[in-house]
């Protein structure tokens, strides 16, 4: 991905981070690159000096031979094994992040088909924000260049048309755990009553990428925090917000109507309940 240590997971978005990680609420004037091969000609909620920091945000990655980067090689072991499995098929399906495509990665989680025209403020809102978690990735992938585990065990990956463009982009933290998490923290402000299928969705959406071998378990942690952060900005922001709240407006809408999902959500589910056992 162009977008911009071993922990804990980051607890969720709470009312203390929103006030802390507040910004402006100026529009960018230009587009952003995104993660893996992906240029969006929509542009993000926040301007560059509203987008968090994860220079300042994250630690360094795990060092080699440190416990941290230990963990890293056995979930990475552990999620490589998966390959030829419908969970790698899954994991190569949860690599796109283009529109329109990129937009029905929640759709499962949340009962719905997105969709530009029946949805546009939801589809928006996805897109929008897409750019922003994205971005709030690059200044730490940028100062620490962390080779990506296919670059270091040279294995395949679920994505092998994007793997010239990552080895050049580093691998901490994850740009597509920072759009998925957003997604799932956004989304489950909208639709409340789906959270908790939201919000697994947003941890296994992240996964996908150790299965994909394309990134160690830290990245992944570290790219929900920035997700978390950038959604705290995200806040301060008057036509996020406007989106947000005409998004939940077209949801309530949707299902009054009898939208449903066009794809088969229970094989789903179940493929996605397998993940590397030491997974945090």
């Amino acid at each position: 991905m162009h977008a911009p240590a071993p922990c804990l997971m980051r607890p969720l978005l709470t009312a203390a981070l929103v006030a802390a990680l507040a910004g402006c609420t100026t529009v960018a004037p230009t587009a952003t690159p995104v993660e893996a091969s992906v240029v969006t000609k929509a542009v993000g909620y926040l301007p560059a000096d509203a987008v968090p920091d994860s220079l300042a945000l994250v630690p360094a990655p795990p060092a080699a031979g440190s416990a941290g980067f230990a963990l890293d090689e056995q979930v990475s072991r552990e999620a490589r094994a998966l390959r030829g499995t419908p969970r790698f098929a899954q994991a190569q399906r949860d690599a796109e992040l283009g529109f329109p495509e990129g937009a029905r990665q929640f759709s499962c989680a949340i009962g719905l088909d997105i969709d530009a025209q029946k949805t546009p403020a939801l589809y928006r809102l996805l897109e929008r924000s897409r750019i922003d978690a994205s971005a709030a990735t690059r200044s730490a992938k940028h100062q620490y260049q962390r080779a990506r585990p296919f670059m270091v065990n040279d294995e395949p990956t679920c994505t092998p048309d994007d793997e010239e463009d990552l080895r050049k982009n580093g691998s901490y933290p994850s740009g597509h755990t920072s759009i998925g998490w957003a997604w799932a923290l956004i989304l489950s402000e909208i639709a409340p009553d789906r959270a908790d299928a939201i919000q697994a969705r947003g941890r296994n959406y992240g996964e996908s990428r150790l299965v994909c071998n394309v990134h160690w378990q830290s990245d992944i942690l570290e790219g929900r925090f920035m997700g978390a952060a950038a959604v705290a900005r995200l806040h301060d922001n008057a036509a996020f917000n406007r989106d947000l709240l005409a998004a939940r407006k077209e949801i309530a809408a949707a299902r009054k109507a009898g939208a449903t999902v066009n794809r088969d959500c229970a094989a789903e589910e179940t493929v996605l309940k397998t993940r590397p056992a030491s997974a945090l």
